[in-house]
């Protein structure tokens, strides 16, 4: 377990984390040889997996993002940045749900032991395509709006009928190659649009091509206009235009 992985503080904010939709750390212990062991209850679906297998109606598939973004605002209400969401880390009892938050083996939270001073925290988290362009760029300040980006990749993948990933990292799961998927989509920033970009380590570094942002349409192809607006409130390059989860929650998507 190398940095940002840590299991003992995965326990520490597992117990800041108890609610309805987060999995329940049942018992953690120490294993013969100091392995440190945290024990949860077993759930037979991941989200990604019941994707991928076409399993979910589009009335499931809501169910489990709503889900998501429950668990979402009662962590970032107590200051918990996840840093890792992504379909496979939602965890599903039943096709009906309920559906859980789980893996904050990388998870940040203020005052915990082992967390990284707020200003300086790591940035090789996330997975590949759902991490946030600030990451990119060497943003070491960030808060868990960067959690807001993964859950609208996750949604954006929820909700295409192919259920594609809405950037691409490239074979080798290269910054750059994300870099340039999300610039070819989003069209390529500049202070304007992502004025919090100038305070980062590696912005202006690169010379980038000048890319038009497509449409959400052509982005998300057969999705609805509600599916893409829900989309398009979280996938911003300036994290504060991300809505908060608690903001999500009445959204169309999910009141009508």
């Amino acid at each position: 377990m190398e940095p940002p992985h840590d299991s003992k503080r995965e326990a520490q904010i597992l117990k800041l984390a108890a609610s309805d939709r987060v999995i329940t750390l049942l018992e953690t212990f120490h294993e013969p040889g100091s392995r440190f062991v945290l024990i949860f209850p077993f759930m037979p679906h991941d989200l990604n997996q019941l994707l991928h297998g076409n399993k979910l109606s589009k009335l499931q598939i809501k169910a489990a993002l709503k889900d998501m973004f429950s668990a979402l605002e009662y962590i970032h209400g107590r200051g918990i940045v996840h840093r890792d969401i992504k379909p496979s880390n939602i965890l599903l009892q039943s096709l009906d749900g309920p559906a859980y938050l789980t893996d904050f083996g990388i998870a940040w939270a203020p005052d915990v032991a082992g967390s990284e001073p707020a200003d300086e925290k790591i940035t090789d988290v996330g997975t590949t395509c759902y991490r946030p362009p600030e990451l990119l760029f060497g943003n070491k300040k960030y808060g868990h709006k960067l959690d807001l980006w993964a859950a609208g990749c996750t949604v954006a993948e929820a909700v295409v009928p192919t259920h594609s990933t809405l950037f691409n990292s490239g074979e080798m799961g290269s910054d750059l190659a994300l870099i340039a998927s999300t610039f070819s989509k989003l069209g390529t920033p500049n202070l304007d649009v992502w004025p919090e970009a100038a305070s980062f380590p590696d912005w202006g570094k690169v010379q980038f091509i000048d890319f038009p942002p497509q449409s959400w349409q052509d982005m998300l192809p057969g999705t609805s206009d509600v599916e893409q607006d829900v989309v398009s409130k979280l996938v911003r390059y300036e994290s504060a235009e991300r809505l908060e989860a608690a903001q999500i929650l009445k959204h169309p998507y999910f009141t009508i």
